[in-house]
């Protein structure tokens, strides 16, 4: 006996409906026919755009960590083809370039190669200590680098402009030298102490910029470069008096530190490398908390987008001022310890070199933000560490490195450029989706009449 089988009812065919009555409809659903008020996310606006994807894909490539990333690759290349350019093997290898075309390739990046095995890995050593010698140099230079920028960079956030690192990290320096050598503590309790005379002097020297900006209305700039002068040559004839000079050198430079105010080293005596790269390392996690985990940071941040708003909220915006140029300053103030305690062991007039005015380079690759200057330091202690190498076995002029670093700032300094370079420029997409969207509020407005 056959079962009978029903056929079963055809499911009811929707007509379509163009993308302006879809919107209306969710609108119309949402608010129940206008029976109920509507949600604060309606469902029209909780589908998902089918462009999507490409949207959060041209926001990761036009955010600003990849700008920066595109700034120093334009910079690179750029570099590259300054040194084939002005390089007189490169052009007598492109006379029989369709001959022989690996010459000329090789005389292209034989520079960047140099580079490379001077600042991360010497693949022609004859041991592992000089196979990884490279990267310890790189560490040892990044690190007054990383807390000078730590310094420019919390004061960009706070709407200052603090060239100044330079004075500040030489006062650190002097601060920190003669307690390193003029006092004599006990092992571990010097070299705190040292520690702490170089983030006294660092804060003073800094201190002194936030109190006149405060209280007086002075430009940071002015006040800075002058300041600048001022501790350079203080330090210059401090070094030729009886309390800082070395006995029995005419040179001005100051005796050595004590054993015990010296950073211990990571990996022995035959690398540079100490342990000021481990404080750099929290300095740059302190920062961090300060400017997103602390009540004073966010006054910071507050005081930096908008002065006068922050004032009507009730930030004392003068007491942040003087604070977040002490703190800045005592920042630049430990790069000058990891000079004198780390690197150098002692004073000289060169101990701040150019690493202020780095810093601020350092500071704008990294955004300002904590780790991107963490990471651009360790950028820049490359180029100076394998520069020298660059210039022993390619005869390329280390001045390049300096070019690199300013073709660098110029990009960074540009972010539209460098996204309309790489077609990451968004107007013309915001453009086509105004129309768009456009037209459907029309619908919408005319859906919901209906």
């Amino acid at each position: 006996m056959s079962e009978k089988t029903t056929p079963e009812p055809a499911a009811p065919q929707l007509p379509e409906q163009s993308p302006a009555e879809a919107v209306a409809s969710d609108v119309v659903l949402d608010t129940a026919g206008g029976q109920i008020p509507p949600s604060a996310v309606p469902a029209a606006t909780q589908r998902r755009s089918p462009d999507g994807g490409e949207s959060v894909l041209r926001q990761i490539f036009a955010g600003n960590a990849m700008v920066s990333a595109l700034s120093v690759l334009l910079a690179i290349v750029l570099g590259g083809i300054l040194m084939a350019v002005t390089n007189p093997k490169v052009a007598a290898t492109a006379g029989y370039f369709f001959a022989l075309p690996g010459d000329l390739l090789t005389e292209v990046f034989r520079p960047y190669a140099a580079l490379v095995q001077g600042s991360i890995f010497n693949w022609a050593g004859t041991d592992l200590a000089a196979q990884l010698y490279p990267i310890t140099e790189t560490l040892t230079v990044a690190t007054p680098l990383i807390c000078a920028g730590l310094g420019v960079a919390l004061a960009f956030r706070a709407g200052l402009f603090n060239i100044g690192a330079q004075g500040q990290i030489i006062f650190g320096a002097l601060f920190g030298a003669y307690t390193g050598f003029a006092w004599h503590l006990p092992v571990g309790l010097h070299l705190l102490v040292v520690i702490l005379a170089g983030l006294v002097g660092g804060a003073v020297w800094g201190g002194v910029v936030g109190l006149l900006k405060a209280r007086t209305g002075a430009h940071e700039v002015i006040v800075t470069i002058m300041l600048n002068y001022i501790a350079n040559f203080l330090l210059l004839f401090l070094l030729t008096t009886p309390a800082f000079q070395r006995k029995g050198s005419t040179n001005p430079i100051s005796p050595f530190l004590d054993s015990s105010a010296l950073f211990p080293g990571l990996l022995g005596p035959q690398f540079r490398l100490h342990a000021g790269f481990i404080v750099a390392i929290l300095a740059t996690a302190f920062v961090w908390w300060l400017l997103n985990r602390s009540t004073i940071g966010f006054e910071f941040r507050a005081v930096g987008a908008n002065p006068s708003a922050a004032r009507t909220a009730g930030i004392n915006v003068a007491r942040s001022t003087i604070l977040v140029m002490a703190i800045a300053g005592a920042l630049a103030g430990l790069a000058g310890i990891a000079q004198v305690s780390g690197t150098e062991k002692y004073l000289s007039g060169g101990v701040a070199a150019s690493i202020g005015f780095d810093a601020i380079t350092v500071a704008l690759l990294g955004r300002s933000t904590p780790w991107g200057t963490f990471f651009a330091g360790l950028l820049f202690g490359a180029f100076r560490a394998g520069g020298v190498a660059m210039q022993a076995q390619t005869q390329t002029p280390i001045d390049i490195v300096l070019v690199i670093q300013s073709l660098i700032v110029l990009f960074i300094a540009a972010p539209p450029l460098v996204r309309a370079i790489f077609g990451l420029n968004p107007r013309k997409k915001k453009s086509t989706k105004g129309g768009t969207a456009g037209s459907t509020a029309g619908g919408v407005k005319s859906g919901a009449a209906a």
